[in-house]
C-alpha cells in the first residue's frame, strides 16, 4: 500500500482533531500533541471497525472520518478507564496517575 504526502497529512490531521476532542470529551483536557495523535489514530481503527458492526454509516468527507475516529477515540478512551479499575486520571492541577481510596 502507497500513501502519498497528502494522504499522510490527512490521517495525521483527522487524527489530532480526534484524540483532541475525544480527550475534551472523555477527560476534560487533552493529552498533548503526541497523545492526542495516538489516541485519534487508534480511535479511527476502533470506529472504522465498531461502527458498521453497530449498523451506523456515516458517509465520506473529512467531517465523516473525524466524527468517526472521534468516536472510535472515545470508545477507546472509556475502555481504558474501566480497565484501569481504581486508578483514574486527575483533571488540571493534578498530580498526574493517582491512586483513588
Amino acid at each position: 500500500m502507497h500513501m502519498s504526502n497528502h494522504n499522510l497529512l490527512i490521517v495525521l490531521l483527522v487524527g489530532l482533531v480526534a484524540g483532541w476532542l475525544a480527550g475534551k470529551v472523555v477527560r476534560g483536557a487533552g493529552f498533548g500533541l503526541i497523545g492526542d495523535l495516538l489516541v485519534g489514530i487508534v480511535g479511527a481503527f476502533i470506529g472504522t471497525w465498531c461502527l458498521p458492526k453497530l449498523g451506523v454509516h456515516l458517509g465520506t468527507g473529512l467531517v465523516a472520518a473525524i466524527v468517526n475516529a472521534t468516536v472510535g477515540a472515545i470508545l477507546l478512551l472509556l475502555v481504558l478507564r474501566l480497565v484501569s479499575g481504581g486508578i483514574g486520571w486527575r483533571g488540571a492541577g493534578g498530580s498526574g496517575w493517582r491512586r483513588r481510596w
